[in-house]
C-alpha cells in the first residue's frame, strides 16, 4: 500500500531557539522514509548551512519574482528576512510516496492549512517558560541583543498560536521529543485520508 500512497505533509512550527531543527534532524536520521523540504530565505547562512540543502538562499529580488510567478505554496516576512515554501518541492517529493517535513513559520503555517488542507500540523514549545529559551538563543552567539528580544517577543505571540495546530510537542528532553515526534508520525501514516483512497483503489471502491 505505501508505494501508492502519496506522501504525507508535516507542518512543524515554534519559536526561534526552540530547538526544531535538532529534533527534525535526529527525526530524519531515525526515518529514512521522512525528508526534509528546502524553504527559500532572503537570510544570510548561518555557519554551516548551505545552499540546496537547509535553505535555498535567494536575494530579495529573486524572492519577489517567485511571489510574482505564484511558485509559493506559502511565504512570510519574519525578523527581516523573507521564507517561502514552493509549490514543487512540496509536490514532487509527495507525489512520489514521499513523507515530507515543512519547518515553516506561523505565518506561513495559517497559509498552508488553506492550501494544503490535508497536512498534519505540529507546534514545538520551550518546556515551560521563555527563559530556557532565551537561554538558548543566547547560546547561539549568532544574534544581536536587540535580535534576542525581538525573536522573544515573537515568541511569546507565536505560542498563542499553538492551539490551531493539531498536535504540541514540548522539547524538554531532546530524546523524549523526538520519540513523540516519531509516534506522531506514526499515526498521521495511518490516519483515513491517507488510508482510505489508496484502499478504495485497490479494492475498486472509488
Amino acid at each position: 500500500m505505501s508505494a501508492q500512497a502519496r506522501g504525507i505533509v508535516l507542518v512543524i512550527s515554534g519559536p526561534s531557539g526552540v530547538g526544531k531543527s535538532t529534533l527534525l534532524r535526529r527525526l530524519l536520521e531515525r526515518d529514512a522514509g521522512l525528508a526534509f523540504s528546502v524553504s527559500h530565505t532572503t537570510r544570510r547562512p548561518r555557519a554551516g548551512e548551505r545552499d540546496g540543502l537547509e535553505y535555498h538562499f535567494v536575494d530579495a529580488k529573486e524572492f519577489r519574482c517567485l511571489i510574482d510567478e505564484d511558485a509559493f505554496l506559502e511565504w512570510a516576512e519574519y525578523q527581516g528576512s523573507y521564507y517561502g515554501t514552493s509549490r514543487d518541492a512540496v509536490s514532487g517529493p509527495t507525489s512520489r510516496g514521499i513523507d515530507l517535513i515543512l519547518e515553516v513559520e506561523v505565518q506561513g503555517a495559517q497559509q498552508l492549512r488553506e492550501r494544503l488542507p490535508e497536512a498534519f500540523t505540529i507546534f514545538v514549545l520551550p518546556p515551560s517558560s521563555l527563559d530556557d529559551l532565551e537561554r538558548r538563543l543566547r547560546g547561539r552567539d549568532s544574534d544581536s541583543e536587540s535580535a534576542i528580544q525581538q525573536r522573544l517577543e515573537a515568541a511569546r505571540s507565536e505560542i498563542l498560536e499553538a492551539d490551531a495546530y493539531q498536535f504540541a510537542v514540548i522539547n524538554d528532553d531532546v530524546e523524549r521529543a523526538v520519540g513523540v515526534l516519531e509516534t506522531i508520525v506514526s499515526a498521521c501514516r495511518a490516519s483515513t485520508r491517507r488510508i482510505l483512497p489508496v484502499w478504495r483503489a485497490q479494492s475498486g471502491r472509488d
